[in-house]
This record gives C-alpha cells, structure tokens and sequence, in this order.
C-alpha cells in the first residue's frame, strides 16, 4: 500500500532550516536534504489539500533534468542515497522524494524565460504589447509562440507574489557579468529541456530557473522543469486563440478561478475530483518526459 501524501516533515536530530512552500529543507553539515512534500501552492497560497505523488514528481524529474544537462554545474549529489541511522526510520517519507544537495549561495532573483505568450505576460501583453519591457510584434494570440524566447527576471519570494524586473534591476541585484551569465544559461537551458519536451508530446511554454553560488561557481539550484516550475502543453491539443490544456497546475487554479475567493489565505479546499486528475497529470508528464513510469 503506498504512503499516504506528504504534507510536512521533521526529522528528530536534524536540523531543519527552512520549510518552503513545497520543500522542506535539512541541514546535514556539509551538504543539506531536499525532502519535497505534496504541498500544493496556487497564486502563492499553500492550498489544504495535497496532492498524491506531486513530492515525488517534482524531485525525480528535476534529478532527471540535473543529470541530463552536463553542460551546466547543478547543486544535486543524489536523489538515490543510503540513509544514515537518523534518517532510517523515516525511509517510506524520504522514498523517491528527497535529495541531497550542495550548499549554494542562493540568488536574488528568479530566472524566468517565456517561449509562449501565457499567464500574465498576456495580460501585459494586451494592455501594453510587452512582457516585462520587451516589445512584441502586434496581433498576437494569447498561446502564440514568440519571436524568441525572452529572459524576464523576477525577485523571488517565499510569502507574497513574485516581482517582474527589467534587466537593469536585474543587473543591479546580480552584477552585469552574473546577470549576463544567467540569463545566457536560462535560455541554454530553456532550450535543450524545450527540444526534449517537444520530441515527448509536450510544449514548454515557459519556465523559471533559480541559480545559486558555491566557491565563486554559478549552479542550478531547487528544481528544474517540473510541473510547478514551468507551464506544460500537451502539443497535439495546442491551438492558439485559447489556453491549451495543461500538464501542470493550472487545473487548480483553474478551479480556484470559478470560486468567491479572493486568493489570500487560507486557500479553499479542492474536490476529490480536482485533486485525482492533477495527481493524474503530474505523473503523466513525468511519464512522458523521462520515458518511465513514476516510483513512489
């Protein structure tokens, strides 16, 4: 019988730093432990209900894409490890979910790139004809491909809404030679994951990538290309004009659309329905993209 859904985790004698708003975070010593939960955040509110395998999801495709882009450092040491005696006991809830990783100097901003028109960069798009200060061909469609992908950095944010930046704020925060170096890895890396994703059925609309520092090395850090962090189309239902169906969690929101709430906490809960057939699209596009069925 499978574990039941994760939602929060403590590991008498470890130390835990920090639970986000989907990992919680252990400090180890000389590396930290990744343990993902089911948590489900949707317009930067953890709803109630979690979502069956989602932790699983998002730690083996992201160590799925850690390993298959050799050119770029990331911070993973293994997603498959003995466990020492303290962590033993809880061996079922670290299962197929956890990671250990190296200690990184987090940035200050999230590397955000758009291949698609979608989310609030159509919003902006329609009332201004840019995303974050890039200038746009006009008569586009919301879902239309752009020109190019776009580089659009965010300040990251652990309680409230992320904040678009222009590239000179971006270059103030990071310094221009960082800010020049993440930018061009973004898109790099947008790129190889884009061409695997569409030889799998699926359209990566866009997503976001954080990058941290180690001994003055630039590294991929938290997660790469899951479901949480990007927005995934499934490339024979894609149309233009509408908003594609999707892989990831825009069938929550979605859902949380349709409801007199006015998204600050405490988020709804979801029906059963809602929940099964995102769990159900979470390990479809793990299938999808990495060729195997999902261990959980």
């Amino acid at each position: 019988m499978p574990p039941p859904p994760l939602t929060s985790l403590e590991l008498p004698g470890v130390k835990k730093l920090r639970s986000g708003k989907v990992r919680e975070v252990f400090d180890l010593g000389e590396t930290l432990l990744f343990v993902t939960t089911d948590r489900l955040s949707a317009f930067d509110c953890i709803v109630p209900d979690p979502i069956p395998d989602k932790g699983a999801v998002l730690n083996q495709l992201s160590a799925f894409w850690f390993q298959r882009f050799t050119f770029t450092p990331n911070h993973m040491i293994a997603a498959q490890f003995d466990l020492t005696p303290e962590l033993e006991p809880y061996r079922a809830q670290l299962a197929g979910r956890s990671m250990i990783v190296r200690k990184t100097e987090p940035l200050p901003v999230e590397c955000v790139v758009r291949g698609y028109l979608a989310g609030s960069g159509w919003k902006e798009y329609q009332e201004n004809g840019t995303i974050c200060g890039h200038q746009l061909p006009r008569g586009l469609e919301l879902a239309s491909q752009l020109p190019e992908p776009l580089f659009t950095p965010s300040t990251k944010s652990e309680a409230g809404h992320d904040q678009n930046i222009d590239w000179t704020e971006c270059c103030r925060l990071l310094g221009e030679e960082t800010a020049q170096k993440v930018r061009a890895l973004s898109l790099q890396i947008y790129s190889a994951g884009r061409s695997h994703a569409a030889d799998c059925g699926i359209i990566v609309a866009d997503t976001k990538f954080e990058f941290g520092t180690l001994d003055g090395e630039l590294l991929l850090i938290d997660e790469c290309l899951t479901p949480d962090s990007s927005r995934f189309w499934p490339a024979d239902r894609y149309a233009t004009g509408q908003s594609p169906p999707s892989f990831d969690k825009q069938f929550v929101r979605d859902y949380l659309e349709t409801l007199d709430w006015d998204k600050t906490p405490p988020a709804p809960s979801l029906p059963g329905g809602v929940i099964e057939k995102t769990s159900a699209k979470y390990r479809e596009a793990f299938k999808l993209l990495t060729g195997v069925e999902l261990v959980a």
